[in-house]
């Protein structure tokens, strides 16, 4: 019998104890609650044909996607400023605009510092799951509480045709080696994820003519991982890509596959492909001046030793007159 045999195309009834407050994973949260991206993970690890990263396109919204890339102490000393305008922001997320475990010391510091600020808040990273391996312990200590992992094949021959190439470590693969490696490195996460009581979500990709015949073998595989919650979304078209002449899925094979995968696996159907620096509501579009304000804080020195990790000013009078320097 299937472990969720209620083939809703979205998460009904009361959400989930891990879900409750993200709104992500929870379909009624989106309403009340908001979330923040901090871009401070440039680099990634691999290169996936759907995939061309560009960081300065305010009328873009899809992940790899930023105005600006901030560093640890920056990230945080913008996050209370936003936190301080947006009482409604409940999650943290790191989501690129590469990979955050292909930036490692950035992503890890950053969660250090926001944990350390903030405890209350929710956690969550978003990563092709390469390279999280290493960081599975310091997450959980660090009360990580959702990872969403991508992952659109378990066949490495189809992984062959979506991943151009990874870098494993200064290995770079290609062809089916790259996609068994990448396989064994996700099943291997969410293992151990799950073991530590982390919420796990995984994003599966569809290409059509290349994997859409697939999909549902792997909502049937990762429920038996023991992950929460899928979210089949449809090819977008990006220019530059690879995949730029497949056209994307129509709203009716989106809603046969998840349909399909909902006999296996929870399904959350109303993701917005968000940027890597999002923040508010689900589907709110990113504001010039929500960008001026990131853009500010990616140019600001900070002193790394102090402890609130906050930029100064002079301020002056329209007279003329100094006063005393004063927190930003």
């Amino acid at each position: 019998m299937s472990k969720h045999p209620c083939p809703s195309s979205e998460v009904s009834g009361p959400a989930p104890a891990g879900f409750r407050g993200h709104p992500c994973f929870d379909a009624e949260a989106r309403h009340r609650f908001g979330r923040i991206h901090l871009p401070v993970a440039p680099r990634c690890n691999m290169q996936c044909n759907f995939c061309n990263r560009k960081f300065d396109c305010i009328n873009e919204s899809r992940p790899g996607v930023t105005s600006a890339v901030l560093a640890p102490p920056q990230a945080l000393a913008y996050l209370t400023d936003v936190v301080a305008q947006r009482p409604e922001i409940s999650v943290v997320g790191l989501a690129g605009p590469g990979d955050p475990f292909a930036n490692p010391e950035e992503t890890m510091e950053t969660l250090r510092l926001v944990h350390g600020r903030f405890p209350e808040m929710l956690l969550c990273v978003a990563t092709n799951g390469l390279d999280i391996g290493p960081h599975i312990d310091e997450l959980a200590r660090l009360k990580v509480s959702h990872v969403t992992i991508t992952m659109t094949t378990l066949d490495p021959k189809i992984g062959a045709e979506i991943y151009a190439w990874i870098r494993d470590g200064k290995r770079p693969l290609r062809g089916e080696a790259a996609a068994a490696l990448l396989l064994e490195r996700q099943l291997d996460a969410i293992h151990r994820l799950k073991a530590h009581g982390i919420v796990v979500k995984v994003n599966s990709i569809i290409v059509p003519g290349v994997n859409d015949g697939h999909i549902p073998e792997i909502a049937k595989a990762i429920s038996q991982f023991g992950v929460d919650i899928m979210n089949v979304m449809p090819l977008v078209h990006v220019e530059g890509a690879a995949f730029e002449d497949i056209e994307p899925p129509d709203g009716l094979m989106t809603a046969r596959l998840r349909l399909q995968c909902a006999r296996h696996l929870p399904q959350m159907a109303h993701c917005a492909r968000c940027r890597a620096d999002a923040v508010g509501f689900i589907g709110e579009n990113m504001g010039a001046g929500q960008v001026a304000t990131l853009e500010h804080y990616s140019k600001m020195t900070l002193n790394p030793n102090d402890e609130r990790s906050r930029p100064y000013v002079a301020v002056a009078s329209m007279e003329g007159g100094a006063r005393q320097p004063a927190p930003w």
